[in-house]
């Protein structure tokens, strides 16, 4: 494999990076690999397997968000 040094990136990007790689639990590394390949390759979306990870997380939600609730959660706890 190839190794590349890049240089002055700008500060607002690298904390972006920093925080994306964070919240994948990956290197900065590995991040960075991961929005390139995105980028350049253009990883098609499976959409099956996404439809079905929706329907799981939607599963795994219980109820349906409503006005109501929306209302309820805003007057929750304020004074």
């Amino acid at each position: 494999m190839a190794t590349i040094t890049l240089k002055n990136i700008p500060e607002p990007l690298h904390e972006a990076l920093k925080r994306r790689a964070l919240s994948h639990r990956r290197s900065l590394n590995s991040e960075a690999i991961e929005c390139l390949e995105c980028v350049l390759l253009g990883k098609a979306l499976d959409v099956p397997a996404y439809l079905a990870r929706v329907r799981n997380l939607r599963a795994a939600t219980p109820g349906q968000l409503t006005e109501d609730l929306i209302r309820e959660a805003r007057e929750t706890g304020r004074p």
